[in-house]
């Protein structure tokens, strides 16, 4: 799982790391911290956390590995 941020956007409120301490965090009281690629234990958390997210920063991204079909054709 890959998660982004859009600090841009991201206003402090704090949701995510109250849902996702793990994942996310405050440093001090505007700059937000998070994880990158948070571990697949912390999956629910982290969807709960950008669902949360009252002005929707949060993009949360499935990685399963490389994708082994692209460029592919079946023979």
């Amino acid at each position: 799982m890959r998660v982004v941020v859009d600090l841009s956007r991201c206003q402090g409120y704090a949701q995510c790391a109250f849902l996702a301490p793990d994942a996310f965090r405050m440093h001090g009281e505007e700059a937000l911290m998070y994880a990158p690629n948070p571990d697949d234990a912390q999956r629910e958390q982290v969807l709960r956390a950008a669902a949360a997210c009252p002005l929707q920063a949060i993009l949360v991204d499935r990685v399963d590995g490389p994708d082994t079909s692209v460029g592919t054709s079946p023979s």
